[in-house]
C-alpha cells in the first residue's frame, strides 16, 4: 500500500505523518510532498527519513491513496488531474458542499464512502467535533435545531497565526505596541468574533460552513445558527452547543449515548475542575464532552461542552480514519 501527503510540511501534513504512525495500515511507500521551497526537507516516518517532493514534480499514480493537506488553492488546481490517478482526501474546504464528493466524519456516515469517484472531502475542523455527539442523539431524539458557539484555537489559521500569538504576548507583557498582521485585530489577551470572510447576512464563511456541512453530513432538516470566535489559544477548538430535540427527552439516557458515542469521552462531574478545556484535549484522539445539563428554558432542549484537537480529530486523525476505512472496502 503507498500513501501520499500533499503539504507535508504544514501543521496539518505534520500531523498526518505523526497520525499515521500509530495507525493500522501498512503502508510500503510513504510519499511526502510539498511546494518547491520545502522539496528537500527531511522529515521521518517510522525511523525513516523521507525526502520530501516537489510538488511540480510528483507522479499521482504512485499512491494508492493521496491526503491533501495544502489549502484550497492546491486542491482546485491539482486534486481534479491527481483524481485521475489516485483516490484523494481532501482537508482544504473547495469540494465540501459539492454534490458529488462525500464529505465523511469516519464514526458518523463512512456508508457514504461507497459513492466517492476518487474525490473525498474532509470536513471542517469545528464541524468535525460537532457531529460525533450529534449523530447518536439525532438517532435516537431527532434533533430540530442546533445553536452552537465556537470559541477556535488560533493553530486553525495556520503555524503563522500561532507564531503571531506567541509574539504578540511577549510584545504586550513587554509594554510594546501591538500590530496584527494575520487577525483583524489584537488576538494577545482577547477574542475576536470573526473567523473567515463575510457572507450574506452578516454571517462568516466558517459559520456558513458548520451549517450546510452539518445539513449535507446528519440531516438537511436540521437547523443550525453558528458564532464562531478565535481565542488566544494554542491548539483545540471548544464549543457551547444548545441542542433542540423535536420532543422530550431523558437526560439519564442522553448520557448514555453521549459515553458510548464513537471517538467521544464523557468528562462531566459537577464540581470544580470537572470538565474538559483545550489544554486537556492537547494532543489527544478522544473528542471530549463536558457540562451536559437541560435547559431550563425549553423541555427539548439540552446544553453541552464540547472540546477536541483541531488538528487532530478536526484535520489529520479523520483524513486518516477514512483512508482505513476506506482500505476495508478496497
Amino acid at each position: 500500500m503507498n500513501l501520499a501527503i500533499i503539504g507535508a510540511t504544514g501543521n496539518v501534513g505534520r500531523k498526518t505523518i505523526e497520525v499515521l504512525e500509530k495507525s493500522s495500515i501498512d503502508i510500503d511507500n510513504l510519499y511526502l510532498v510539498a511546494s518547491a521551497k520545502s522539496a528537500g526537507q527531511k522529515l521521518k516516518f517510522k525511523d525513516k527519513e523521507i525526502i520530501v517532493q516537489e510538488l511540480d514534480k510528483y507522479d499521482f499514480s504512485k499512491a494508492k491513496i493521496t491526503i491533501f493537506a495544502a489549502g484550497s488553492e492546491i486542491a482546485k488546481n491539482w486534486i481534479p488531474n491527481a483524481s485521475k490517478k489516485t483516490i484523494v482526501i481532501d482537508n482544504s474546504k473547495h469540494f465540501r458542499m459539492d454534490r458529488d464528493v462525500p464529505l465523511v466524519v469516519a464514526e458518523v456516515n463512512p456508508e457514504d464512502l461507497k459513492r466517492h469517484k476518487n474525490i473525498i472531502a474532509n470536513p471542517n475542523c469545528s464541524t468535525i467535533q460537532l457531529m460525533l455527539p450529534l449523530k447518536p442523539l439525532h438517532d435516537k431524539y431527532k434533533i430540530k435545531r442546533v445553536i452552537v458557539s465556537t470559541y477556535q484555537a488560533v493553530s486553525g489559521a495556520g503555524k503563522a497565526s500561532v507564531d503571531e500569538l506567541f509574539a504578540q504576548t511577549k510584545d504586550y507583557l513587554e509594554g510594546k505596541k501591538i500590530v496584527s498582521k494575520n487577525f483583524t485585530k489584537q488576538m494577545a489577551f482577547n477574542l475576536i468574533p470573526h473567523i473567515d470572510s463575510f457572507v450574506e447576512d452578516g454571517y462568516t464563511k466558517e459559520e456558513w460552513k458548520m451549517e450546510n456541512e452539518t445539513k449535507k453530513i446528519l440531516d438537511t432538516k436540521i437547523g443550525l445558527s453558528a458564532t464562531c470566535v478565535r481565542v488566544p489559544v494554542k491548539t483545540s477548538h471548544s464549543e457551547s452547543v444548545n441542542i433542540e430535540f423535536e420532543n422530550e427527552y431523558d437526560l439519564n439516557i442522553v448520557h448514555k449515548i453521549l459515553e458510548n458515542a464513537p471517538g467521544c469521552k464523557v468528562v462531566d462531574e459537577r464540581k470544580d475542575g470537572g470538565y474538559i478545556t483545550p489544554l486537556e484535549a492537547d494532543g489527544n484522539y478522544l473528542t471530549f464532552i463536558s457540562r451536559i445539563r437541560k435547559d431550563n428554558s425549553n423541555k427539548n432542549a439540552l446544553n453541552i461542552w464540547i472540546v477536541s484537537d483541531n488538528l487532530l480529530k478536526g484535520a489529520a486523525l479523520n483524513t486518516v480514519q477514512i483512508a482505513e476505512c476506506l482500505l476495508k472496502k478496497i
